[in-house]
């Protein structure tokens, strides 16, 4: 099979990665394994939340040029990124997804356990918040859904307490979310969202909030209305007597799942092939160049293209892949960035910064992944199979997966 571009690994960096091409002409295939980081969202794209040495960030464009020379913010460059997040509300927005936010500046939103953590552009369920020090809303009501037990309610209204916010926690039965509850493992945010895709329990969910909402000022909610769409989320906002305001629980992330779709759609819609549930197994080489590529439910047939893109994760998709003894990539055999002691791979403290975070595939300036040191020509490694950051201290995973993925599609289209 043969195509323009071939990208490896089917989560936001890929996706975002094919879908620019696919709107410029290219012939695009996307090979992904299976789900994407994206079904672990909390709801909202980061940029950059704090510099490698502790100082928090409000404005990220400002502080590019504090960050290491082997960040991949550095690689791409300050004015070309710039450029970049000028655009990316309107350009997600071509996919239906609508992000909230000043792409300039981080706000604030509410994490499933109640703490007000900083973020970049939130999705469309969730409100964004100005400070970090107070919540819109005096008097709430925390509401969840019966035998529900992703979503904390008590930890929330804990934290809002701190802040100043009278909380009461309610509980909403809801007779076709009860049925979920005969298998404990089918009481998940997902199969919570596919019971309010009929309007008629929208309309049981909305008379519940309404009754609750007579003393309080707004209604916190688990964010799991809209696996498809956002219809859900718009019929209750439009109709509820008092403001609702959405929280993520822990995954599966509906939103998440939501925006995945979204953008695997528009990547097909644009005439792009979604290899769903494969596996590249390996690159073959002449010299420098890759000349065709292997996956596993295609062994017999190979996939040729111009360029390829490895889009294939870190340690959570496999994208990277750590040993008693080493660190390595399992489809080039790239060149990986690791500490070769293994001791000094993690820290015993789970809350002190861990250096395995930062470990990924080497590349030069213009994101070819090294072989031996020696760039691979045709070949460009984009988001969190990256190393030079680290996305879970810095909060910049969604941002680094989506700025190096239109740089590198740009990139490509530069070079025709």
């Amino acid at each position: 099979m043969r195509y323009d571009v071939v990208i490896i690994g089917g989560g936001l960096s890929g996706l975002t990665c094919g879908i620019r091409l696919q709107e410029a002409g290219k012939n695009c295939a996307i090979i992904s394994t299976g789900q994407s980081a994206l079904h672990f969202s909390s709801g909202a794209f980061d940029f950059l939340n704090k510099l490698p040495d502790g100082t928090r960030v409000m404005h990220p464009l400002d502080a590019i040029k504090r960050l290491g020379g082997n960040h991949p913010y550095r690689k791409i460059g300050e004015e070309k990124i710039r450029e970049y997040v000028a655009d990316v509300q309107d350009w997600f927005g071509k996919s239906g997804i609508v992000l909230h936010g000043d792409v300039e500046k981080n706000h604030y939103c509410l994490s499933p356990i109640g703490i007000i953590k900083s973020a970049w552009l939130s999705f469309d369920d969730f409100e964004p918040l100005e400070t970090a020090d107070a919540f819109p809303y005096k008097r709430v009501a925390v509401a969840n859904f019966a035998g529900f037990i992703d979503f904390y309610p008590r930890f929330i209204a804990d934290a809002l307490a701190e802040k100043g916010v009278e909380c009461r926690i309610e509980i909403l039965n809801i007779p076709a979310v009860e049925k979920l509850r005969t298998n404990p493992t089918e009481m998940r945010s997902a199969n919570i969202a596919r019971v309010f895709d009929s309007e008629a329990q929208l309309e049981n969910v909305l008379t519940l909030i309404n009754d609750l909402s007579e003393e309080v000022d707004a209604v916190i909610l688990p964010a799991v209305l809209g696996l498809s769409s956002v219809y859900p989320l718009e019929y209750i906002r439009k109709y509820s007597e008092k403001p609702v305001f959405f929280i993520s629980p822990v995954p599966p992330s509906v939103p998440g799942i939501r925006v995945q779709k979204r953008l695997q759609e528009r990547f097909v819609e644009l005439g792009g092939t979604f290899f769903l549930g494969d596996t590249v197994e390996k690159a073959f080489f002449d010299g420098d160049t890759v000349i065709g590529i292997t996956t596993n439910n295609h062994s017999d047939i190979q996939f040729y293209a111009e360029q390829y893109v490895l889009a294939s994760g870190s340690f959570f998709s496999k994208g990277i892949i750590s040993r008693s003894n080493e660190i390595y990539e399992p489809v080039l055999n790239a060149d990986v960035e690791y500490d070769s002691q293994r001791d000094n791979w993690f820290c015993k403290n789970v809350f002190d910064v861990q250096p395995y975070m930062s470990y990924g595939v080497k590349t030069d300036t213009g994101f070819h992944p090294l072989r031996d040191g020696v760039p691979v020509r045709n070949m460009f490694a984009i988001g969190s199979v990256l190393s030079g950051y680290n996305p879970l201290e810095e909060g910049c995973g969604s941002g680094v997966a989506i700025l190096t993925a239109l740089h590198v599609a740009n990139t490509i289209l530069i070079s025709d």
